[in-house]
């Protein structure tokens, strides 16, 4: 990765940490919704990250199968994280517009998300 994408990606990842770590302390306490939340903004800010390491040119987007569709373009096995990132985005428009959406989150649902976005944190660490 070059130098400047490196250091860009660098500051991505830094608040990407500080929202997985929020949704972590969050799940804890049992407050769902803000853990949710959080748990979808750490994943976005990790794979714009990665994406911007990369050279991509940064887009204004909260949808997570979107950004994964770009970063399988760069690593095929991005892929496996599709079902994470379908779940994380419906967390971001359930907790932005709770009018559309009428689910209840589930604790048991978010603590598997956790790991799975856990999962995918050491995946991108691995590959930059």
């Amino acid at each position: 990765m070059p130098d400047k994408e490196s250091y860009i990606s660098k500051h991505w990842f830094e608040k990407a940490d500080t929202d997985f770590e929020s949704a972590e302390i969050l799940l804890s306490a049992e407050k769902l919704g803000p853990t949710a939340f959080h748990l979808q903004q750490a994943i976005e800010k990790y794979l714009k990250g990665y994406l911007l390491g990369r050279g991509w040119n940064l887009k204004r987007t909260h949808d997570l199968i979107d950004l994964l569709n770009e970063a399988v373009h760069y690593e095929p096995q991005f892929e496996k994280f599709r079902s994470l990132c379908g779940t994380a985005t419906e967390y971001y428009v359930e907790d932005r517009y709770p009018f559309l959406i009428s689910s209840e989150l589930n604790k048991e649902e978010l603590e598997k998300a956790v790991k799975d976005a856990s999962a995918l944190i050491e995946f991108i660490k691995g590959i930059d």
